[in-house]
């Protein structure tokens, strides 16, 4: 007779694992050498069979110098900018617009103030006032840049939706549901912000304990394969599956 899966044995043998690993990270000091003795870091699988380190990962430079915070100032400023962004936008109740028509007050009078002060001190219209025009390919390129992922995350979803593999369809359909289920607790901007900070945090955190997190993910992942073979034998090899294959579309 096959196992019957219920929700309540995957909850409860993935907290089991999480109360062990918590019991053993006690007696674990992340500060020492201590961990060197349990884990050698040649030979430790890493998360996604990753063989470069995190910095190369992000893509190098400086998009991953601000993620890893090799400049503080920098990183801690431009956390601090969207940390005021979101701020004027969900608790202040802000606007888009409104700020926009703020900022355009504000520049005009500047220069307002410039092209007057100007006037009175040197009698004459030879003191330009400094004006800001946007350049046409940033636009180009923002349009460009975004549509390209775009397509991208289309072309993913219906790729699997065409393969036949019900696996990776599930997979598509539970992820895609956990986001509608997330994206019902806050709104847009919340889950941008949410993601903007995970960005600036969730990665130098990594690199600092990047054993530890290893050895504790690979522990919740084997728990989570072992509990899907069970399921996959109970349930879902009992399911028919179509001759339908995949087609490469130009």
């Amino acid at each position: 007779m096959s196992e019957r899966i219920t929700a309540e044995d995957i909850l409860s043998n993935i907290s089991e694992v999480l109360a062990e690993h918590g019991q053993k990270a006690k007696s674990v000091s992340f500060f020492g050498e201590d961990s060197k003795s349990s884990s050698v870091t040649g030979q430790m699988k890493r998360i996604f069979g990753r063989q470069k380190p995190v910095y190369h990962i992000l893509g190098g430079g400086k998009p991953a110098d601000v993620l890893l915070w090799r400049n503080k100032k920098i990183s801690a400023s431009v956390l601090t900018g969207a940390t005021i962004i979101w701020v004027l936008f969900e608790w202040l109740n802000y606007h888009f617009l409104t700020l926009l028509c703020f900022a355009l007050v504000l520049g005009m009078l500047g220069q307002f103030i410039w092209t007057s002060a100007s006037g009175y001190m040197s009698r004459s219209s030879s003191s330009k006032v400094p004006r800001v025009v946007l350049p046409e390919e940033l636009f180009v390129n923002i349009a460009v840049s975004f549509g390209a992922e775009v397509n991208r995350g289309l072309g993913v979803l219906q790729d699997i939706a065409c393969e036949g593999n019900f696996k990776h369809f599930l997979v598509a359909v539970v992820s895609l549901w956990a986001g509608a289920v997330i994206s019902s607790w806050c709104n847009f901007i919340t889950v941008l912000y949410i993601g903007f900070v995970a960005a600036h945090t969730l990665p130098i955190l990594y690199e600092k304990y990047e054993d530890e997190v290893d050895t504790f993910a690979y522990k919740v992942i084997d728990q989570l394969r072992g509990q899907y073979q069970k399921l996959d034998s109970s349930v879902l090899s009992k399911i028919p599956k179509g001759s339908f294959k995949g087609k490469k579309y130009e």
